[in-house]
């Protein structure tokens, strides 16, 4: 009894033989590691571009927050500026209304302190 080799070029009932379907599976296994291969670079490519852009947010919302921070110390600057021109203007007045009236200004003084211990006490 003699046996067929799977090598043997018979012709199947469509016309392929098995040599046929070796190349055809050959050139389907070439095609899926060409594949793999586009596939990883894209996916390399995308994380990098994906990367490039998270650092550019990054470095625009430091930007922002440095931005805001700086415009904060120069209100916080332009704050102290101003009470300190209003204490200064305050404390001229008191000098000026204790030279000029020296027992009505102890007296308001004397009420706002009152208003004050009364209102702390609550």
């Amino acid at each position: 009894m003699a046996t067929a080799s799977p090598t043997t070029s018979k012709p199947s009932t469509n016309g392929t033989t098995p040599g046929d379907i070796e190349k055809q599976l050959e050139t389907i296994r070439a095609d899926v590691v060409q594949l793999t291969q586009q596939v990883s670079e894209l996916i390399s490519q995308t994380k990098d571009d994906t990367m490039t852009q998270v650092r550019d947010q990054v470095r625009r919302a430091k930007a922002q927050a440095d931005s805001v921070i700086s415009g904060a110390k120069d209100s916080g600057r332009e704050a102290v500026d101003a009470f300190r021109d209003v204490a200064d203007t305050f404390g001229d007045a008191i000098d000026d209304s204790l030279k000029r009236r020296p027992y009505a200004t102890l007296a308001i003084v004397a009420g706002i302190g009152f208003l004050f211990g009364a209102a702390w006490k609550r």
